[in-house]
């Protein structure tokens, strides 16, 4: 009787040390995941959505699309990373196509492929431009963490170039200078939309860091002095059909001669393309710091 009730009485304490030694093992067992530390593109949009989470939570997009999510904070998070992620996808394969078919188009016919170029691939550069002002409501919602002024220079100089001189003049969109625009604009957006799409996906690399903030500063130069000779040539396009000169009469008679605006437009347009490049330039030196303050940690 005695052996039966040291048995009784050891077992449940041996039984319940189990049980906490269990309970510890199984809280050590964490799903290992990339965190937003390992890249400094997810960090800034981890720390910029306001939600509030600690920073063991901040985890890539590919965590939290095979995690479910706990609760709606890591839900919300969750949407807002395949939303980004779906978007710059949609952006790298729009501009991959654009680029892939001028290419093809100019090593199958040469020089004729240029009077042709807006002609095959018109529709899909609008589509990506219009796409592309989404990114000023992403900066301004806290989704993606980025300086405004930059970023709204850059799309709406792409949109009033593309829409209100190239598209509506049609004797200019045979003209050499749009292919050589848009070669540009594609190779600037292949460098940071494949850039961002690492970043998300936690396996970014020194090579397309370096090609994101170093190569694109002399391509956006060239790209910017390309839209002024794009401007100067619909110059007389403009001066002779009269597009968007029109006469108002309320509250004063004044006359709207659009050309004139156009030549008022180069100064702004030299400014902003200023301002864009010194954003560049102190963002290429912050970036670079941070990669090499990562590669000495390790």
């Amino acid at each position: 009787m005695q052996a039966r009730a040291i048995v009784r009485i050891q077992n449940p304490h041996h039984h319940n040390i189990f049980r906490r030694k269990k309970h510890q093992t199984s809280l050590n067992i964490r799903p290992t995941s990339l965190t937003s530390d390992s890249c400094p593109c997810m960090r800034e949009m981890s720390t910029s959505s306001n939600l509030g989470f600690p920073k063991a939570q901040e985890t890539t997009l590919v965590h939290h699309l095979l995690i479910r999510p706990s609760f709606p904070g890591e839900m919300r998070l969750s949407i807002r990373l395949a939303y980004l992620f779906l978007y710059n996808l949609l952006q790298f394969c729009g501009h991959t196509w654009i680029f892939a078919n001028m290419t093809a188009r100019f090593l199958t016919f040469g020089g004729d492929a240029l009077a042709d170029t807006f002609y095959a691939v018109g529709v899909v550069m609008s589509l990506c431009q219009l796409l592309s002002v989404l990114e000023l409501f992403h900066i301004a919602d806290g989704i993606e963490k980025a300086r405004l002024l930059p970023r709204f220079v850059q799309v709406m100089t792409r949109n009033f170039l593309l829409f209100m001189v190239i598209v509506s003049q049609e004797e200019m969109q045979s003209k050499p200078v749009v292919c050589a625009q848009f070669y540009l604009w594609n190779i600037l957006d292949l460098l940071r939309y494949p850039h961002v799409l690492l970043c998300l996906m936690g396996t970014d690399s020194f090579g397309m860091l370096w090609a994101r903030y170093t190569l694109s500063i002399p391509i956006y130069i060239v790209s910017v002095i390309t839209e002024g000779i794009t401007i100067h040539q619909s110059l007389p396009y403009f001066e002779s059909l009269g597009t968007y000169s029109f006469q108002l009469s309320l509250p004063v008679s004044a006359g709207i001669y659009f050309p004139i605006l156009l030549k008022a437009y180069l100064p702004l347009l030299a400014v902003g393309a200023c301002v864009t490049v010194w954003h560049s330039l102190r963002a290429r030196e912050l970036r670079l710091e941070k990669w090499n303050k990562k590669i000495k940690r390790k």
